[in-house]
């Protein structure tokens, strides 16, 4: 019923935000005459906000058509790999008319970034996606609104999300010989999950595992997402947060967490920080600091858009990662698209590299709770490394300056120390069909320089099975020049 309010209220509102856009319009624009009226910018400024705090926000675009690769602009191609009903694998693939950049594009290495399933849009890791094309050959999973999914289409579950990913990366090795993932946030879990179970079927794993500021035990400095988890039963999140699609949506019926109220979660969090956001926009218009502004415009684009979960995949995560700890306990266990049962063991990844990235302020997933990989894959044979950004919020660690200029460096001298080859990779023409632009006998199936430029960034010591690395960003010669740079600025 919540959900049909909403909706009708949204629906509601929409005439007069439009209304609000037209007359913010019409007294900014210098050929209209109410713009020569008194306090005319003032009304434009305030039309301006009220239709962006009315508006709907729709799915944004990537919107990354070229990178810069050594100074040679690289045209940018995003296309989908495979589609799931669920979600999509998305590639970002490269193109050049440079010959020399066209070589160091078919050696780097292919990296999965398995995206957030927890309100926002994969587009969130926008940055992150832009940052590692320079370096990598990039795949992200796009979740779609649960909302535009058909009832005919099933259900979606935590196993099934498990069970994607493992698809995924099986896609992945069968064109390169292997890759290696990154996930965010959220996934980590399921993502070590994934690796386990291909680790305990005597699978190829990927080559390294980056897990950044994720919820791998709970237990660890509980933050007020992992409070609100554990405070409340799981009855009440079936019974209070889980609503039907209204009829006027491709799924109409399927139970879902719907996204305004993950929204509504992520804004009582900080109110004063959104308040004041939205004041400093209103004074930017009046000041025509339009530079400001379409910042605030393009956060606010991203942060706003929501989606819709499914509820089974809500409720079992909110269960098996918030409140029975079942990764760290021992006791998860995963049902295979063959309807097999199979428990979760994270001590049979041995020949996957893992580096995990936490931020000092990260208000979302505390201290140790990323970390806590390291304790579980105990049997890893190849490096381990950890490392603490100072000064890093939760997004700060895969966006903005301390992810590019802090973070990144260490990321890909770590992805490229590992980039070597473990099995009989793809055929190079699988390769070239599936990558390149130059014609595929000149393309390698699998290429690494590892001699190459690690950024100023210092790579340490391969850590002993018991005791991963840690690096503190801060410490590192490239960070410190980062922030003294940062501090001019």
């Amino acid at each position: 019923m919540l959900y049909t309010i909403f909706e009708t209220q949204r629906s509601l509102m929409e005439p007069f935000s439009d209304f609000a856009q037209a007359a913010s319009k019409l007294y900014s624009n210098p050929l209209s005459p109410f713009s020569q009226s008194p306090l005319a910018q003032r009304v434009s400024a305030g039309y301006d906000l009220l239709y962006r705090l009315g508006k709907d926000y729709e799915k944004p675009a990537f919107d990354i058509p070229t990178v810069d690769v050594n100074g040679v602009s690289v045209a940018i191609h995003e296309r989908v790999e495979l589609n799931k009903p669920f979600c999509e694998l998305r590639r970002f693939k490269r193109f050049s008319d440079d010959p020399d950049t066209l070589t160091q594009l078919k050696q780097q290495p292919v990296v999965l970034i398995v995206a957030p399933l927890s309100g926002h849009y994969a587009t969130l890791l926008r940055d992150t996606v832009r940052t590692l094309l320079k370096d990598h050959k990039v795949y992200i999973t796009d979740w779609r609104n649960a909302r535009l999914v058909p009832l005919s289409e099933g259900e979606f579950h935590l196993d099934d999300y498990v069970n994607y990913i493992q698809e995924f990366i099986r896609h992945l090795q069968g064109i390169y010989g292997n890759c290696h993932v990154m996930s965010v946030c959220q996934p980590t879990v399921p993502v070590l999950a994934a690796v386990s179970l291909m680790a305990s079927r005597g699978e190829t794993t990927p080559l390294t595992m980056t897990m950044m500021g994720g919820p791998i035990d709970a237990s660890k400095s509980p933050t007020a997402v992992n409070n609100l988890a554990t405070n409340r039963s799981f009855e009440w999140f079936e019974n209070n947060v889980i609503y039907r699609v209204p009829h006027n949506f491709p799924g109409a019926g399927r139970r879902v967490y719907p996204g305004f109220l993950q929204y509504t979660g992520f804004v009582a969090m900080n109110p004063d920080r959104h308040a004041t956001s939205h004041y400093d926009y209103f004074k930017n218009l009046i000041k025509g600091d339009d530079t400001s502004a379409e910042a605030h415009r393009k956060f606010y684009d991203e942060y706003n858009a929501v989606l819709d979960m499914d509820a089974d995949y809500y409720l079992e995560t909110i269960q098996t990662v918030f409140q029975d700890y079942k990764l760290v306990n021992g006791t998860w266990d995963v049902r295979a698209p063959s309807g097999e049962i199979e428990r979760v063991r994270p001590q049979d990844i041995q020949t996957t590299a893992l580096l995990t990235v936490e931020g000092e302020l990260d208000d979302i997933s505390g201290s140790g709770q990323t970390k806590a990989a390291h304790d579980l894959c105990n049997n890893l044979q190849k490096d381990r490394q950890h490392i603490d950004v100072e000064g890093a919020g939760h997004y700060g660690i895969f966006s903005g300056r301390r992810w590019r200029d802090m973070v990144y460096p260490t990321v890909r001298s770590f992805i490229l120390e590992h980039n070597l080859p473990r099995k009989q990779a793809a055929p190079a023409a699988v390769v070239a069909a599936a990558d390149a632009t130059a014609p595929a006998a000149s393309i390698p199936a699998v290429a690494v320089d590892v001699a190459a430029s690690t950024g100023g960034v210092d790579t340490p010591a391969p850590a002993t099975p018991e005791t991963p690395a840690k690096t503190s960003i801060s410490a590192a010669p490239a960070a410190r020049n980062a922030r003294k740079m940062s501090r001019r600025n």
